[in-house]
């Protein structure tokens, strides 16, 4: 993500939305107005339309007179994007935000205070740390979403041909890495584009260390020391010695290089499989041929069992300056069912609700998904977090790991950054 707008005049996130009266109490407009558009920003492609096209006939159906409009956001710029428009005249009524953006916006008072709704969208059997996530001194504002564990996909051809076996450590999955990549010139025994910092956060934990960790009441980056030290070497490793992507490429869409013969493992969401399985007519073709040939695990630690990774995913919440609150609320208790969030099970999606886990599955990928949700990790809680990820500084860091700089002197200079941001 780029640098916030706001940040070159010198005003930051929570004080922007306060300025514009963002206040996490609703604007008092008339819900029953007769042809009510409800606005829901939904980010990416992973919503699958059947999803989308359910939560658009239901609201219409039990709203009628009101109609609902599915307005997709890009991953790229939202910070930018969402802090604008939410202190704006022209704010959208339901918003998706990625889990680590959670905080920075329920902190400002851009969201609408859900406390009352708790029990009603799904109480304690809401995902704990998603729930955490979306609540501010003691109020619950971003009710989770989806989740979505990291997994490792690879083609069994190419581990088969290697004399390759699944690792059970990290160290084995970064050797088999090293190996596929020697075996097979130009292809990526793990594939790791620069900007990828969500693969680079378990290498890092592995080690024992952290992006930041909390002292006191307050947040401190600690990418330099001696455990995430250990961490960014390894991974230093991996991207120049067993990664082809670019140096200063992103995460998005790794089935394209997957299904183009150049990938033999890659670390990804759970639910990059059905973007490698697509249809070859689908709008985003995969290579459905590969089927047999696909394999999947959950990332092994550093001493075996599954390692501490990501959790990605999103919280979707009501604008505090929705002008029909109460039929955006509406829109978001149909998002939060169990009919809504078993549509997103079916598709790879980890759901909002701990009792709808089962709808995954029961394959390899389910037990994988399983095995890796049970370790995963969220980033720091600080509601300055967004920030961090809006300067990219994570981003910047990575490519210049990737580009073999010094690891020590990177991490030094990324803390500083981190430590200026958070403290801001």
């Amino acid at each position: 993500m780029r640098k916030k707008i706001l940040a070159a005049v010198g005003i930051g996130m929570a004080a922007a939305l306060a300025l514009s009266g963002c206040s996490g109490s609703s604007s008092g407009s008339d819900d029953g107005a007769e042809g009510a558009d409800i606005r829901v920003w939904l980010v990416g492609t992973d919503t699958p339309d059947e999803a989308r096209d359910y939560l658009k006939t239901t609201f219409e159906a039990e709203n009628p007179g009101s109609t609902l409009t599915i307005e997709e956001q890009a991953w790229t710029g939202l910070v930018d994007k969402l802090t604008t428009n939410l202190s704006g005249s022209d704010s959208p009524d339901v918003v998706e935000v990625g889990n680590t953006q959670a905080a920075a916006f329920t902190s400002a008072g851009a969201f609408l205070d859900l406390s009352d709704k708790y029990e009603e969208l799904g109480g304690d059997d809401l995902l704990p740390g998603f729930v955490e996530a979306g609540s501010y001194d003691g109020n619950f504002y971003a009710a989770p979403y989806y989740s979505g564990a990291r997994l490792v996909f690879y083609k069994k051809d190419l581990y088969a041909a290697a004399g390759l076996s699944v690792p059970t450590t990290l160290e084995e999955y970064v050797a088999n890495g090293k190996a596929l990549a020697a075996a097979n010139p130009g292809v990526s025994g793990i594939y790791f584009p620069g900007q990828d910092w969500y693969n680079a956060l378990p290498y890092i934990w592995e080690a024992g260390g952290d992006i930041a960790v909390k002292d006191g009441d307050s947040w401190k980056a600690s990418l330099s020391s001696p455990e995430s030290i250990a961490g960014l070497e390894m991974i230093q490793d991996v991207m120049t010695t067993a990664s082809s992507a670019p140096k200063d490429g992103n995460e998005t869409s790794p089935e394209v290089p997957f299904c183009a013969g150049e990938v033999a493992q890659l670390s990804a969401p759970s639910w990059v499989r059905w973007s490698i399985l697509a249809p070859l007519d689908a709008e985003a073709p995969g290579c459905p041929d590969q089927e047999s040939n696909l394999g999947v695990f959950a990332l092994p630690g550093a001493d075996g069992g599954a390692a501490k990774v990501f959790a990605g995913g999103s919280n979707i919440a009501v604008a505090a300056k929705s002008a029909h609150p109460e039929l955006a609320t509406a829109a978001l208790e149909i998002m939060l069912s169990d009919e809504y969030q078993t549509i997103l099970g079916k598709t790879g999606l980890v759901p909002a609700k701990v009792s709808l886990a089962d709808t995954v599955g029961t394959d390899e990928v389910a037990q994988a998904i399983a095995s890796a949700a049970a370790n995963a990790k969220l980033t720091p809680a600080s509601p300055k977090w967004a920030d961090v990820e809006a300067a990219g500084v994570l981003q910047d860091f990575f490519v210049k790991i990737g580009q073999g700089g010094d690891v020590t002197e990177l991490a030094t200079e990324a803390d500083k950054k981190i430590d200026d941001i958070l403290a801001g």
